[in-house]
């Protein structure tokens, strides 16, 4: 016979699982486990996973090298201005829904549960393949320092593999953990770049403390498009706040505040750090010199001005940074992950957490396992000889960052169009004014981003026009998009009590469990 402390008809214990719920933190009261992340930890984790120091090494010398736009600080400042205006409205909605889905949950409550089915696999794709490609550029960097340091020979594909399993068990553990480790990388790697900074502005080349980079007539030139594709790539991790707001602490307060603290911070650190490079180089040489030096561009200035010592801690943090992108992306997926599970999306198992964390468990040991069979289908067919950088720098990194650059792209003006008609039949018109303007005003320009997007997609992948690859790779995105609709089609036919749900998530299971209250009142 039960001994010991019951629980009342229709409740559950913290932990327990009645017949057809969801394994939570504490049963249905709580989708995720709550309170765990306040607004500096938030922070910390959104901005971690734009990797200062990978953009500064990796995507500023391709627009001032292959792209030849001397403008990329009045890009970053461009751009900014237009997520700024995407995050007025955005920001707004986090008032409004809690939902580790975010993007999902945002399109599906204005635009229905079918968009947000199809926005949602659009998310999880785009989202999974960012961390996949910095995969790519670790197992590179990393087995070039073993062999530059330590003269060992290790194929890229080794530390990659190794970093899917550490990755993955510091999803599964708890979140305050995971911010933790992404602080401490972070700020270690934004004193890195903040250093590098100083020193070239404060030792300039030969044209001195120019402002030329600022200058309208610096965005010209033909792959003036492909740079606003590739720079918004910089931006992408700025709108990931709201998928921490089921974990928030006053959710409704601090996702907001970390939205425009990321967008302002990403845009004004990358602009400076963007423009030091032109000082450092000299305006009428930063072409010519990235061309040349490429991903070395950011150490060769540091190295002159700062030596080979600090130029080695760099590199070292540089792979750290990069560790923490790869986590920081992680926790975003494992969460778009557990609110698909949990709205019906993905399997049931996905949609539950670990008991002794927290954490969304199962949808960390899902991206895991994608993950590792990404790295092992690009080592396979890796023909090249250890240290070449094809396989895992130009094909997997350059590839799959694009592919996410363009996916979260087509995410960002189906959540403008969503926050539009969320307020408009909600009768807040007139309040939100000026957000809805706003959102509209962006949702035009991402469009017109996401369309050159898609002609230029060959240069940005660095294959020829008439490659395959010019299609096929932005074919992802519309795949993705055109599956999670049809899924959307089918759950609203064959599933409508599952369609219904779409984008209510933790609400949704409050809402079946009210009214089989009531059913079992009546009865």
């Amino acid at each position: 016979m039960p001994t010991g402390r019951t629980t009342p008809p229709g409740r559950t214990t913290p932990g327990s699982t009645a017949p057809g719920e969801i394994s939570t933190f504490k049963g249905q009261e709580r989708s995720l486990r709550a309170d765990r992340i306040g607004l500096a930890g938030l922070l910390m984790s959104v901005v971690a996973a734009s990797a200062p120091l990978m953009v500064t090494t990796g995507g500023m010398p391709v627009t001032f090298g292959v792209l030849g736009v001397v403008g990329s600080p009045l890009l970053y400042v461009i751009l900014g201005l237009i997520l700024l205006l995407f995050s007025f409205g955005y920001a707004e909605m986090s008032r409004h829904v809690h939902n580790a889905g975010a993007f999902t949950a945002y399109i599906a409550r204005g635009l229905g549960g079918t968009a947000g089915a199809g926005s949602s696999i659009v998310a999880l794709v785009s989202y999974s393949a960012m961390q996949c490609c910095i995969y790519g550029l670790f197992g590179f960097e990393l087995s070039n320092l073993l062999q530059r340091h330590l003269d060992l020979t290790v194929a890229w594909w080794i530390p990659a593999l190794i970093a899917v399993v550490v990755v993955g068990v510091l999803g599964w553990l708890k979140i305050d953990l995971n911010v933790k480790v992404l602080g401490v990388l972070l700020l270690i790697e934004v004193v890195m770049v903040l250093v590098f900074d100083v020193a070239g502005l404060g030792s300039p080349g030969p044209e001195g403390v120019s402002l030329r980079a600022f200058h309208p007539d610096t965005l010209s030139g033909p792959g003036l498009g492909t740079a606003f594709c590739g720079t918004i790539a910089s931006f992408v991790g700025f709108e990931q706040a709201a998928v921490y707001s089921e974990e928030t602490s006053r959710p409704q307060v601090v996702v907001a505040r970390v939205t425009y603290l990321a967008v302002g911070f990403i845009a004004v650190f990358f602009a400076i750090s963007a423009w030091a490079l032109t000082v450092a180089a000299g305006p009428s040489k930063i072409h010519e010199l990235s061309l040349s030096e490429g991903p070395n561009l950011l150490f060769g200035l540091t190295e002159d001005r700062l030596g080979s010592g600090f130029t080695d801690v760099m590199h070292l943090f540089y792979v750290t940074g990069m560790f923490a992108a790869m986590l920081s992306f992680h926790n975003v997926v494992a969460r778009y992950a557990f609110a698909m599970g949990r709205e019906g999306l993905l399997p049931a198992a996905v949609g539950r957490t670990s008991r002794t964390s927290g954490a969304p468990a199962h949808g960390s040991l899902l991206q895991s396992t994608v993950a590792l069979l990404v790295v092992i289908v690009f080592a396979v067919t890796d023909d090249k000889p250890t240290g070449d950088p094809t396989a895992p720098v130009l094909r997997l990194s350059n590839w799959l960052g694009n592919v996410c650059a363009l996916g979260v792209t087509v995410l960002m003006i189906a959540a403008s169009a969503g926050v539009i008609v969320f307020f408009v039949r909600r009768g807040a018109a007139r309040a939100q004014a000026w957000r809805l303007v706003a959102s509209g005003v962006a949702g035009v320009a991402l469009t017109v981003i996401a369309v050159i997007t898609v002609r230029d997609f060959d240069a940005l992948v660095g294959s020829g026009p008439d490659s395959p690859l010019r299609w096929l790779l932005p074919g992802i995105v519309l795949v993705a998009l055109v599956a999670g609709l049809v899924l959307g089609a089918v759950l609203k036919s064959v599933r409508p009590e599952v369609h219904a749900r779409i984008g209510l998530g933790n609400e949704a299971f409050q809402l079946e469990k009210a009214a089989a209250g009531e059913t079992g009142g009546r009865a």
